[in-house]
């Protein structure tokens, strides 16, 4: 689950896109921002990659559903190549646009050292002082008024290549980041690296964005560049902010690619994904500020072509498959099948009875097989070791798991926490996943009991 998720290191040249707000709401100054909550709408880059490739192609048969459900959507701006005399210039020109516009830009700052520890986007600033000089010119590019950063993606969840004087180095930049990016412009909002939800635990998530200064940002986001269900990353987050302790804090989630879930544990331009719900503010979560579209879909992950290449193929891919679509009712809702045990919260956040809610949610089928998930909430007192069981009613059987300790005998399905995961707290949650073969009709159960207790 931690295995390093290749970035995009293309970067569009920025232009000036005029469009009129259609509300006050969407008219953002600095005194607005400094409330505290982000509304308003994310501005749409006329010049990102999926946009020039549609400007270029206008006869591609590919190009009207590719412009209706990617080209059509704000997307972020990746600052990627270190170019330490223009990148204010470049961060001051995109960010005036949006301005223009009247809409948020969003703006991902990727250039720590030692980025994806060597991996295919592996570069960043040549050392810490390059960097805090380089997070100084982004900053002053930023302007005044409300602006996203999404602060070094992978930064704090893959860790695997430092050591512990490293890590320290690490997140001393990163705080030095927050508090420049704060300083320059108080209605920036910015978020540090959660992962997402089948990576690193809650806790341990939590642990690492204190040691580098979440107390500062805005808060965290999760599912950047990956593919895991909005559901799953709210949840996730609800976890990680009650090991944080600050009600002060909230979660962004990148739902670009996440319209049919995650393909097990691949995370390298996995085939069958489809992009999610259109970028908002509108998230029926109070915990979670914004849904986003930070990796640009269509931008390989670096299998299908070099990280950050544009490749049609499978922007058209994600397009056929996606829901591009106004937020669902609440962050639990699901475009692929599913059993819930119980009802999923409601999005005041209000408790149904019974003990636990147990979601279980078929991510992909195909003829023999499938893969699924599991979400556990705990709905009573906190555990510290937690067994999930039920039934299946046809000839199901499980072939390998992750985030639990799985066992089968004949229909009966067992699964225990491992190491990690095995407290969670009242309303909390943890989830693990499994693949399958099946033949026939592959019918989802619905009856899962709790350490023995029945969900209701």
């Amino acid at each position: 689950m931690s295995s390093p998720r290749r970035r995009m290191l293309a970067a569009a040249v920025s232009a000036v896109s005029v469009v009129a707000a259609a509300t006050a709401g969407l008219l953002l100054g600095a005194s607005e921002a400094s409330a505290g909550t982000l509304t308003g709408s994310f501005y749409r880059d006329p010049t990102s990659a999926v946009n020039q490739w549609l400007a270029a192609n206008p006869n591609d048969s590919r190009a009207s559903l590719i412009s209706q459900r990617i080209g059509s959507q704000p997307q972020a701006r990746w600052f990627a190549s270190y170019n330490p005399s223009t990148i204010q210039s470049q961060v001051s020109s995109y960010v005036n646009a949006a301005n223009s516009a009247n809409r948020i830009p969003v703006l991902v700052a990727y250039m720590i050292p030692n980025r994806d520890c060597g991996g295919a986007s592996a570069g960043g600033a040549p050392s810490y002082t390059a960097y805090r000089s380089w997070v100084d010119a982004f900053a002053g590019g930023l302007g005044s008024r409300t602006a996203v950063v999404i602060l070094e993606p992978d930064s704090l969840a893959l860790q695997t290549c430092l050591s512990a004087t490293e890590k320290a180095d690490r997140n001393s930049a990163l705080s030095y980041a927050v508090g420049k990016l704060k300083q320059v412009n108080p209605s920036v909002k910015v978020y540090l690296d959660a992962g997402h939800s089948a990576w690193n635990s809650a806790a341990d998530a939590a642990s690492r964005l204190q040691a580098a200064g979440v107390a500062n940002a805005a808060g965290f986001f999760s599912n950047v560049s990956n593919f895991h269900w909005t559901a799953d990353e709210v949840n996730f987050g609800r976890n990680v902010l009650n090991s944080l302790g600050n009600g002060n804090l909230h979660q962004v989630i990148d739902v670009s690619r996440n319209g049919k879930g995650a393909l097990g544990s691949e995370w390298c331009d996995p085939a069958g994904r489809g992009t999610g719900v259109a970028p908002t503010t509108a998230t029926n979560e109070a915990t979670v500020d914004a849904f986003l579209w930070v990796k640009p879909p269509g931008e390989a992950d670096g299998c299908a072509a070099a990280a950050g290449t544009f490749v049609p193929d499978l922007a058209y891919s994600l397009a056929q498959n996606g829901v591009v679509t106004s937020p669902p009712p609440s962050p639990s809702a699901s475009a692929s099948p599913s059993r819930s045990a119980s009802p999923s919260p409601s999005p005041s956040g209000s408790t149904p009875a019974g003990s636990c809610t147990v979601a279980y949610r078929v991510e992909n089928q195909w003829d023999t097989g499938f893969t699924a998930s599991v979400t556990l909430t705990n709905r009573g007192p906190a555990i510290t070791t937690w067994t999930v069981t039920w039934s299946y009613a046809g000839n199901q059987q499980i072939t390998n798991a992750w985030n639990t300790v799985l066992t089968q005998s004949g229909t009966a399905v067992t699964a225990k926490n491992v190491g990690y995961n095995g407290s969670v707290a009242t309303n909390g949650s943890t989830s693990f996943g499994f693949q399958a073969t099946y033949s026939g009709t592959n019918t989802s159960p619905t009856v899962f009991k709790l350490n023995g207790t029945t969900c209701s």
